[in-house]
């Protein structure tokens, strides 16, 4: 496979880059992860109409960019660079469970408003036990009248406390299926999630006869598992360029940090620090653009997904480690921003699977 990029790829990623070191700065990000709603709407809008990020993936007949995965992973690796706050990845995934899963009626009537940034989706799909895998989905889907009602609990819900719509998987008599709520639907409570890192919102989600429509035809597990293996993937990315934002903090402060007179870059233990965060971001960003050039080419990309997904997750947590240790006692301090790459990669490497989950499923499919 050719990862080679192009020039179209290149201006994209720095006009992104460009774009997300001025909104999203570090006064920026601590300022956002203590609101509740966790970002700016105005930088939401801007990302919609002036970058057209929040449609890179979504068709142009839908009102999109008509874009695919690879441009889709360099938005996501410029974001987590800066550790963006805002519904970004909740949106990729609801946006690829209704272009893989929900009808055509459902894709004209919520694609234009996701593409646009004036509907905020997530997708509702993990429970108690927080795994994203769609045969762990127990929520039943039951009639009435000519439409369904919806009873149960999502957790640890991508930002949606704030969607306006929401991608509900639950079990229908002929099963597994997909289902629209909105925001707003009675029988639907909403709480925010305490967590780690503050700079990304999770919600749990009770629904009491709530009203839902069905958007999917026939059972949507396969659909599913391609949605989460596309969101692996795209976190995949993110996990990059946070682990590159590690390496690149720690090697600046080597250089200029002096101990009995000589920078402390100079010495062989962070020297070793330095050169393995290296190899091991790099092992990383070829894994995502592995995972991205093969969804982007329509391969079977789910193999791809669970090795992207375990080792940029590992390789991130190292990665933000290091960070502080190199840093010293000032990486532990809450003013420097060291900690909330650690915070970052730690929550992420289990969002939508730890490493040793996808390690698992890697070995089913293999056969191993």
């Amino acid at each position: 496979m050719d990862f080679a990029f192009t020039h179209e790829h290149e201006e994209l990623r720095q006009t992104v880059r460009r774009f997300m070191e001025n909104e999203s700065t570090e006064a920026t990000v601590r300022k956002l992860m203590e609101t509740e709603a966790g970002y700016d709407a105005r930088t939401w809008e801007r990302m919609a109409g002036e970058l057209s990020l929040l449609g890179l993936a979504i068709p142009e007949k839908f009102g999109g960019a008509g874009l695919g995965a690879v441009e889709l992973a360099i938005a996501m690796e410029e974001m987590g660079r800066v550790l963006f706050c805002g519904p970004y990845l909740a949106s990729v995934l609801a946006t690829d469970a209704l272009l893989r899963g929900a009808d055509d009626s459902a894709k004209s009537s919520l694609l234009p408003g996701i593409a646009s940034g004036k509907c905020i989706a997530t997708l509702a799909l993990s429970e108690a036990s927080g795994k994203s895998s769609p045969a762990s989905v127990a929520m039943r889907a039951e009639r009435a009248g000519s439409g369904w009602k919806l009873n149960g609990v999502k957790d640890f819900v991508l930002d949606g406390h704030i969607a306006g719509a929401i991608v509900v998987a639950a079990r229908a008599d002929d099963g597994l299926g997909l289902f629209l709520v909105d925001g707003g639907a009675k029988g639907l409570e909403r709480s925010s999630h305490p967590t780690l890192d503050l700079t990304r919102k999770l919600a749990r989600l009770s629904f009491s006869d709530t009203p839902a429509e069905r958007i999917s035809r026939g059972d949507a597990t396969d659909a599913l598992k391609s949605v989460v293996a596309v969101g692996a993937a795209m976190l995949a990315a993110e996990q990059v360029g946070g682990a590159q934002r590690c390496l690149e903090m720690s090697t600046e402060y080597a250089k200029t940090r002096l101990q009995f007179g000589r920078p402390i870059g100079s010495f062989q233990a962070i020297k070793h620090k330095c050169a393995d965060m290296l190899v091991e971001t790099e092992f990383a960003r070829s894994a995502a653009y592995n995972a991205a050039f093969a969804i982007a080419s329509d391969e079977d990309f789910v193999e791809a997904a669970h090795i992207a997904k375990s080792y940029c997750s590992e390789a991130y947590f190292h990665a933000a480690a290091e960070n502080i240790q190199i840093h010293g006692g000032m990486g532990f301090t809450w003013e420097h921003p060291a900690h909330l790459y650690f915070k970052r990669a730690r929550a992420s490497s289990i969002l939508l699977g730890d490493p040793s989950e996808h390690r698992l499923e890697l070995a089913t499919i293999l056969e191993l």
